[in-house]
């Protein structure tokens, strides 16, 4: 039987090489993992949309999951939802910023911020927001509730929070379990436990508890 397959979306001014761990930790629990990679400072959400859809069609296999950080958990369910007929059977998003981003809004506000958050997050959390999730996949978030991070060279971020995001931004509507750790947002890629809970969603559309 083909092993399943899970593709890992990396987030903003990351590379993918942060998840070296979850990957290893997936493939350890019987995953076929792959990681993709994009700009979200140089190009638009559309455009990365579009590679991601292209980027699941190319890599899936028997059962295809999609696993994001930060934004790339944002940028899988646009894709979702821009392409209805994908071949993904369920989403975990790890300290993904679904319904707004305080730490955003107040770095655009800097001189330079606009610039250096690029074009792709103030289109999928300003512009375009999710404000339900209605696809048919399984989509289960792990917020991080140390506030340990950059977000907070920003000001103080509404508690609880994981440095970079807040536990209320990553509650969107229709998703289908949302579970809080005490990591921080590079925590929840680093973290033994959040892997092991990434990999019983996958495998039973709900976390462990």
């Amino acid at each position: 039987m083909t092993e399943p397959t899970v593709i890992l979306v990396h987030g903003l001014w990351m590379t993918g090489a942060e998840l070296f761990m979850l990957k290893k930790w997936l493939r350890a629990d019987g995953f076929r993992v792959y990681r993709f990679r994009y700009s979200m400072v140089r190009q638009p959400l559309g455009h990365n949309i579009v590679r991601l859809n292209e980027f699941i069609h190319r890599q899936s296999g028997n059962e295809t999951h999609l696993v994001g950080h930060s934004l790339g958990g944002v940028l899988a369910l646009q894709t979702l939802q821009r392409f209805t007929d994908l071949p993904v059977a369920k989403v975990v998003c790890l300290g993904s910023p679904l319904t707004d981003t305080v730490a955003g809004r107040r770095f655009v506000s800097f001189g330079a911020g606009r610039r250096m958050l690029g074009k792709t997050l103030p289109e999928a959390i300003f512009e375009e927001p999710l404000s339900e999730w209605k696809g048919k996949q399984p989509v289960g978030v792990l917020a991080g509730t140390r506030g340990f991070g950059i977000g907070r060279l920003t000001g103080r971020l509404p508690r609880p929070n994981d440095g970079v995001v807040t536990l209320a931004e990553t509650c969107l509507p229709g998703i289908s379990d949302h579970m809080a750790l005490s990591l921080s947002h590079t925590g929840l890629v680093v973290s033994k436990k959040a892997a092991r809970q990434v990999a019983w969603f996958l495998r039973h559309g709900k976390f462990k508890r």
